[in-house]
């Protein structure tokens, strides 16, 4: 019956749940479901450290919650026990919507339906079970709570979600460049105007922070073979979506079988509640469940996709700064044709071909403002001596192709 629980984190520490509906949501099904879904997707196919899962994260959200909450209390912001809960409820709740695989399966699964869609419906159905004790933790989270400071901490350019992952991730695949100055960050977090701000004291620490996420996307988020790995899911995930859909057998459990059989929109599952139970109880099993199954079906294109991802015989993949020609890529499909004895239609399934971008800082969506020893309010930008955010802010494209290891490459650009 104690509900006073004590989180051991690898990260933080001892991270104690103070509040009986809190401890009761992270019991819940719906949550307990993040614990068997990996916050990096298939990262750990290069960093083998990531075994982090969407639940690691959301607690330390959590946790870092408190602690912001904490600081700018202590600035004397007038912060009330309701709210202090409910925020930290809508951060511990914020991604719940991810399916298997977190944004790999995003729009594969769910075309064009977005994880911050399904969290919100979620949070919906966890409000009715706790009989509307999260009410405020959904204005929070849509950002429609007067008090807009309580949201730019969920989500916002600089928000206790990223400081989170940054640290988590981090931590988990042993790459130092995207540590940051935590204490630091919070310790000058501060509210004016009803907006989060960071004291001039802190803006070397918010200089290093957005460097760190910008190297981490780079070796991590965006790390090439994790990408080739990713657009190899995608592609198997729609050959069993386009069998499945023209009636084939297709072994799979029977969640996934439900998504894999039909094409649903946002508008069925606001009318469906049945249909967001069953996408809560997806999760990174049954996705490797199916794939054990699919490396034996009779299906070339799903077998083989199968097997190469379970071996890690990945497609390699070029990355470069102009994107490929048309007539380039109707010569890599034909190539692949040839080789696997396909249909022109199928070739598709083994290649992969589109852009990544790397944007540290988005300052035209929500800027990082800067308060000054003298009370004025700067935008990040603009402060004194750091030019380097200027170019943080910039837009880095590249694109890529992936391909399988044995097809050789025959482009003229």
């Amino acid at each position: 019956m104690n509900k006073k629980k004590i989180f051991n984190d690898p990260v933080y520490g001892f991270i104690t749940i103070k509040s009986d509906l809190i401890f009761d949501i992270i019991q819940h099904p719906i949550f307990q479901r993040l614990r068997r879904i990996k916050q990096l997707g298939l990262t750990e196919l290069i960093y083998p450290g990531a075994h982090h899962t969407r639940f690691h994260h959301a607690i330390g959200a959590m946790h870092l919650m408190s602690r912001a909450l904490d600081a700018l209390r202590g600035k004397g912001i007038d912060i009330s026990d309701q709210e202090y809960e409910q925020a930290q409820i809508a951060v511990l709740l914020h991604d719940i919507g991810h399916g298997p695989f977190s944004h790999a399966l995003e729009f594969s699964l769910l075309k064009g339906i977005k994880h911050e869609s399904i969290s919100f419906l979620l949070m919906k159905e966890l409000n009715n079970h706790f009989d509307n004790g999260l009410n405020l933790a959904l204005k929070i989270f849509q950002n429609t709570y007067e008090r807009q400071f309580f949201h730019q901490l969920v989500s916002s350019q600089l928000d206790v979600d990223r400081l989170d992952y940054l640290k988590r991730d981090s931590f988990f695949t042993g790459v130092s460049e995207g540590s940051i100055g935590l204490e630091r960050i919070i310790s000058m977090l501060n509210v004016v105007d009803d907006n989060i701000v960071v004291e001039e004291k802190g803006i070397y620490s918010i200089e290093n922070f957005l460097n760190a996420r910008r190297l981490m996307y780079w070796q991590v988020y965006l790390h090439k073979t994790s990408v080739s790995a990713e657009k190899m899911l995608i592609n198997l995930i729609l050959r069993a979506k386009e069998l499945t859909m023209a009636g084939k057998e297709v072994p799979a459990s029977k969640p996934l079988q439900l998504f894999l059989a039909n094409e649903y929109t946002l508008d069925d599952f606001q009318r469906n509640p049945d249909l967001i139970t069953s996408f809560g109880g997806l999760d990174d099993y049954d996705i490797w469940g199916a794939i054990k199954f699919w490396q034996h079906v009779d299906d070339r294109i799903l077998s083989e996709l199968s097997s190469r991802i379970l071996n890690r015989d990945l497609f390699k993949i070029k990355l470069t700064n102009e994107p490929l020609s048309k007539k380039d890529l109707e010569l890599l499909r034909s190539v692949i044709v040839e080789t696997y004895n396909l249909r022109k239609s199928e070739a598709r399934y083994f290649f992969a071909h589109g852009e990544v971008t790397n944007k540290a800082y988005a300052p035209e969506s929500a800027s990082i403002q800067i308060l000054s020893k003298k009370g004025k309010l700067l935008n990040i930008t603009d402060a004194a001596e750091l030019p380097n955010i200027k170019a943080i802010s910039k837009i880095v494209k590249k694109f890529y192709l992936c391909f399988p290891k044995n097809v050789s490459l025959p482009l003229n650009s």
